[in-house]
């Protein structure tokens, strides 16, 4: 099972990461997971020096921090509301 999460990690990886409102926030770099759980809390980005929405992130190191609550489709690219992003 284990194979699994890293293949959907690594498809995952890179991807960009934008808003409902077509805003590129940046690319996605890391996952923050509940250890005790083990569900998804929120997505690590590298951040996108252009974008406005993505300077009210919450800062982890260099990566900005997008509540997992605000992603809403993964394809192509992975689409986060904006509404729900502190």
């Amino acid at each position: 099972m284990a194979s699994k999460k890293f293949v959907i990690a690594r498809q995952l990886g890179g991807k960009r990461v934008i808003t409902n409102s077509g805003e590129e926030l940046g690319r996605l770099a890391d996952l923050t997971i509940d250890e005790e759980t083990g569900r998804i809390e929120g997505l690590l980005i590298e951040v996108n020096s252009d974008s406005r929405t993505a300077s009210r992130l919450q800062k982890v190191g260099k990566l900005g921090h997008v509540p997992y609550k605000s992603v809403f489709a993964v394809s192509d690219v992975i689409v986060v509301d904006e509404s729900l992003i502190s």
